[in-house]
């Protein structure tokens, strides 16, 4: 069990790295003023739009919008909480890691159910979002499985209250 649980850490540790780099950088020059951001950044947003023909960050929806100041406000914080928690092996590092995935697997729901139906979806663009589908099932499960599990701290201190 334990190769599956630090198999399970790593990809929850990638999976709050890409939203703690990504989101502010990409989905905040959808929604704060472009003036934030340097050109470079800027320039790399559009080069990564015309790459993966990413036509919802070209021009996000207003459902899209909505997601990013949720991430922006929610999910960024955190995902450098679940970090930080699983770095320093806080017990609360399952907690922070289900809220995140909840979340992103609820926000990537929208977001691909908006890329299937629109006809639009092209295979780099999938590739570009259907990984956040399976990390974020794997921090739900991480979290579940962390919560449930009772700690040998706990089940010493019950022993020695008895």
């Amino acid at each position: 069990m334990g190769v599956v649980s630090a198999v399970a850490d790593a990809v929850v540790v990638l999976f709050a790295l890409t939203i703690t780099l990504s989101f502010p950088l990409f989905g905040g020059q959808s929604v704060l003023p472009g003036s934030l951001y340097p050109a470079p950044l800027q320039d790399f947003k559009r080069w990564s739009v015309a790459e993966f023909g990413d036509y919802l960050l070209a021009e996000p929806p207003a459902f899209l919008r909505g997601l990013f100041w949720l991430e922006l406000a929610f999910l960024w914080p955190l995902a450098i909480a679940t970090l930080y928690g699983v770095f320093a092996r806080r017990r609360w590092a399952a907690t922070t890691s289900l809220m995140a995935g909840v979340s992103t697997l609820t926000s990537s729901s929208a977001i691909l159910g908006e890329i299937f139906f629109s006809g639009r979806a092209t295979t780099k663009l999938l590739l570009l979002y259907v990984p956040y589908i399976v990390f974020a099932a794997i921090a739900i499960l991480r979290g579940l499985c962390s919560c449930s599990a009772p700690s040998p701290a706990s089940s010493a201190q019950k022993k020695k209250r008895v």
